[in-house]
């Protein structure tokens, strides 16, 4: 172990160069791109393959997680990758570069899939969805490594962090609010395909501004470049005992699940158990709601109280959302109320979790003597994509379970009691978890004497 607890503690304030706002708008503007092609698969893709591409639901939930979990193992091999790049434009940069129109060529292709026969469509879908994750792979590790790679100075990451959620916000809110109302005045396929196309287009150019726009500052000397070429065996064995990048690999497969449920089996809820679809539009938004209010004042929170503590409390104040929602289930008011409730549980994922992500590569750094931000992002993104693959197949199975049928007016009482499951009961288990596995993150109060630690290193 090269780090060890110290009784004083160096409160020094410390001179680490930062990005401009100017720069951090930048990095947010490439996340409205990733996130709004993240959000249109996450929230629409189980309903395009059921209700439009007329594939069996127990098929879909299958495919969700099995190419999930594929593609979990691809995000090690992209995360040793991206630390082993090394570019005049960084390690990271490129990537986001190269990426962008082939992800974006790839999203409109997993919403186009053709009226080929039932094994044609499965398998077309199939192919179309491993490739378009591989793809998203490739670009969103490279990504969430950039943020670590900007800045060490954790009020800043948690300022940058706060600029990709506003990003994040709105393009969930445009896709959550007009994906289904502008896919149904086109009509069917043509519908989903034409907004995919908005999508891929938006993603290919977000892409472009990123990489010209931001800088990499982090690991940048003779010193770290030595030290960050670390061997693969190496930087998981200290990848696997590093107690908070585990903490939050745990986190993010409870909360990247419980967030593909709420926004995937949503829309089954508004259709079935509210009785109208477009009520969605008003779900999504009114999920987001503490979300938009929470800008305003979350960088002074975070400030003052961390990012740890904050997220520990909404996640406390998300649980009763569930809650609410099962006074009356077909209830509209009560819906949304406890909707809203159950937002302040995303504020996490939104406004803080890419930081806490990269400060547990600092701890790494610290306790172990070796640097791997991208090994880091990439097996906690494995987190997430196992979360939302685990989401995405407990959608397509519980409906399948209970009977479901693609594209009825009406649907048995079988089906409801499983689209109340995955809308009330499923999250609020997920959320107690959630708010547990928050409780036990306490790098925050590590963290000073840690980045002075490491400075001291370096210099």
């Amino acid at each position: 172990m090269l780090a060890e607890k110290k009784q004083n503690v160096n409160t020094t304030p410390l001179q680490i160069e930062a990005p401009s706002h100017k720069e951090m708008l930048g990095y947010g503007l490439g996340f409205f791109g990733i996130i709004l092609v993240w959000t249109l698969k996450g929230t629409f893709l189980n309903f395009y393959y059921t209700d439009i591409a007329g594939i069996s639901a127990g098929v879909v939930g299958t495919l969700m997680l099995a190419v999930r979990v594929f593609d979990g193992i691809a995000d090690i091999a992209m995360g040793s990758l991206v630390d082993r790049t090394n570019t005049k434009y960084g390690k990271a940069r490129p990537w986001i570069l190269r990426m962008g129109i082939p992800f974006g060529v790839m999203t409109v292709l997993l919403f186009s899939v053709p009226d080929i026969g039932n094994t044609g469509k499965i398998v077309y879908a199939a192919v179309t969805y491993t490739l378009l994750i591989l793809v998203y792979t490739a670009i969103s590790i490279p990504y969430k490594t950039l943020l670590g790679l900007m800045t060490q100075d954790p009020n800043k990451r948690s300022v940058i962090n706060i600029y990709t959620g506003i990003f994040t916000m709105l393009s969930t809110l445009v896709i959550t609010i007009m994906a289904q109302p502008v896919a149904s005045a086109i009509g069917g396929r043509l519908g989903w395909t034409s907004v995919a196309a908005f999508c891929g287009i938006t993603i290919a150019a977000t892409s472009i501004v990123a990489f010209r726009s931001t800088k990499e500052r982090v690991g940048v000397s003779a010193f770290d470049n030595v030290k960050n070429n670390v061997p693969l065996k190496t930087g998981l064995k200290a990848l696997v005992t590093n107690k908070y990048w585990l903490i939050v690999t745990v986190y993010c497969v409870i909360a990247y699940t419980l967030n593909t449920i709420l926004a995937g089996a949503g829309l089954y809820y508004t259709t079935y158990i509210l009785g109208k679809a477009s009520y969605f539009s008003l779900v999504g938004l009114l999920l987001f709601l503490p979300t938009m209010i929470g800008f305003f004042f979350m960088a002074k929170l975070v400030k003052k109280f961390g990012k740890r503590n904050i997220a520990l409390f909404v996640s406390v104040i998300g649980m009763f959302g569930p809650i609410v929602k099962f006074i009356d289930p077909s209830n509209l008011s009560v819906f949304l109320t406890g909707t809203v409730i159950q937002g302040f549980g995303l504020l996490p994922i939104i406004m803080f979790l890419y930081a806490m992500i990269n400060d547990t590569a600092d701890y790494g750094e610290w306790k172990f003597g070796v640097r791997t931000e991208g090994l880091v992002n990439s097996a906690a993104s494995f987190g997430m994509k196992v979360g939302a693959g685990l989401g995405g197949a407990l959608i397509g199975w519980l409906l399948s379970y209970g009977g479901y049928v693609g594209g009825a007016e009406e649907q048995t009482s079988s089906v409801k009691t499983m689209i109340l499951a995955l809308n009330i009961y499923i999250p609020f288990v997920l959320a107690i978890l959630q708010t547990v596995l928050m409780w036990m993150y306490k790098l925050d109060k590590q963290y000073p004497q840690i980045l002075a630690d490491l400075n001291q290193r370096k210099s």
